[in-house]
């Protein structure tokens, strides 16, 4: 759950399998909300690419989910497909946002995520007053004023950044909403819930597209098939190409020694289809550990301690 008071309490948890329902959309709508959303995610662990958030908006009004929404890694990609023109007539209001490679670099995952989960916000007609995401952790809402030092939405802490080559992280642009919705958390509401499981499918779709557009522009890397993500012939490719503009230079990418992190992958991490590490559905606060190196013959300056591990963001 999110540690900001703006954040609704964490959301009642659902059935742990089965078929998606608006129960818990409804019972937000009961509580007084007019309009509520479902968000979830798709290419956080990918290591080209961008991170993708949708968002799907639904009322009282609204009827039951359209038959087969599910999780969009359980759907195979044909049904993905042919799920969207229903989710779009079903759905009150709907939208994709992005956040792009560098700008993952250059803020970190967190931040890139907030980024991408507000700019989808901002394209819909009327703002919901709540959200539901997918997870235990909200990072759709801004943090308050913290000093960039303890910013937890970068990779690594800027006071840290620099002095041993690697590129320092700058504040993330803020999306103006003309509200700040509520936010409820709830882990796996991706399999729960019909508004989130529907804004998965949405984003993956809208992901994939871009990625196999991108395939064309950067060949050899086979994002045709594993869409940026971790797979064998995609790790080869880096080993053989190096790595394109697609790709998140911050993380620990395969074959390429001098990157200035290690990311470990999620705990709860299942493969995808193509044997690539489907991390979408890793929760955020899985125990993973960035790891600073430290070269011979990089002195720090006198006064400054050689930096530990940092742990991810809460």
């Amino acid at each position: 759950m999110g540690g900001n008071q703006q954040d609704g309490r964490r959301a009642e948890r659902g059935p742990r399998a089965g078929v998606p329902t608006l129960r818990e959309e409804r019972r937000l709508l009961r509580a007084g909300h007019v309009l509520v959303a479902g968000m979830d995610e798709v290419g956080r662990g990918a290591l080209a690419g961008p991170v993708t958030v949708g968002v799907v908006v639904v009322d009282l009004a609204v009827g039951t989910a359209p038959t087969g929404v599910r999780d969009s890694k359980l759907l195979v990609p044909a049904a993905r497909q042919a799920l969207v023109p229903r989710l779009r007539r079903w759905a009150r209001a709907w939208a994709v946002g992005h956040a792009e490679p560098e700008e993952i670099d250059a803020h970190g995952i967190i931040a890139a995520l907030r980024l991408a989960g507000r700019r989808a916000l901002a394209q819909l007609p009327a703002l919901p007053q709540c959200v539901l995401l997918d997870g235990n952790h909200n990072w759709l809402t801004p943090r308050p004023c913290a000093p960039a030092p303890a910013d937890e939405d970068g990779l690594f802490p800027v006071g840290q950044a620099g002095p041993i080559g690697v590129p320092l992280r700058v504040p993330a642009p803020h999306v103006p909403l003309d509200a700040e919705p509520v936010v409820h958390t709830m882990i796996k509401a991706d399999l729960r819930c019909a508004a989130v499981a529907a804004a998965s499918v949405l984003a993956k779709v809208e992901r994939d597209r871009i990625m196999v557009e991108r395939a064309r522009d950067f060949p050899g890397y086979g994002w045709e098939e594993n869409k940026g993500y971790s797979a064998p012939e995609h790790g080869e490719a880096l080993r053989r190409l190096g790595t394109c503009a697609q790709h998140r230079r911050t993380w620990s990418l395969p074959g390429q020694g001098d990157d200035p992190l290690l990311v470990l992958p999620a705990a709860g991490a299942v493969l995808h289809p193509n044997a690539a590490r489907e991390l979408d559905a890793a929760e955020p606060d899985a125990a993973v550990t960035f790891v600073l190196p430290e070269p011979a013959g990089s002195p720090l300056p006198p006064g400054r301690p050689r930096p530990a591990a940092v742990p991810a963001a809460p």
